[in-house]
């Protein structure tokens, strides 16, 4: 069974992930990978060498186009299936402006009102992004 935690410091070494709950036009920003038919949030590996923060510009980019935004560190988060545990960062975009989507894995994204209702990663992404909605909230920014 998959776990999911959240920490508010986690040593940046640890980090293998960026995962980013995105915005544009007052909707969420979801993509679709080529060789799926379900959707996920921008995110993904982390690159040797690279900074965490890093990580995050990349993957929001290669599978957003996004060209100007602001990203926030929200939390670190794990993933915990059976002995291992895996480690992500978290982060919040507001996107002002989308170039075209770079030619790499995502066919396209969608900009949504609503969580979609097929995940590429269903036990894990809908957390995250709960969690992300819940620290919004406490900073008194309510955006469902």
């Amino acid at each position: 069974m998959i776990k999911i935690k959240f920490y508010q410091e986690v040593d940046d070494p640890a980090f293998l992930y960026a995962v980013i709950i995105a915005r544009y036009d007052d909707k969420w920003v979801f993509c679709r990978h080529r060789d799926r038919d379900t959707y996920e949030c921008p995110g993904g590996h982390r690159e040797p060498g690279e900074a965490i923060n890093d990580t995050a510009r990349r993957e929001l980019w290669e599978e957003t186009g996004a060209l100007d935004y602001t990203l926030e560190p929200m939390c670190a988060y794990s993933v915990v299936d059976g002995e291992a545990e895996t480690f992500g960062m978290l982060y919040y975009a507001e996107i002002s402006r989308l170039g075209p989507l770079p030619e790499l894995e995502i066919e396209k994204i969608e900009l949504l009102d609503r969580l979609p209702d097929a995940w590429t990663y269903p036990l894990i992404q809908p957390r995250l992004f709960e969690k992300v909605i819940q620290i919004l909230k406490t900073q008194g920014k309510v955006l469902l």
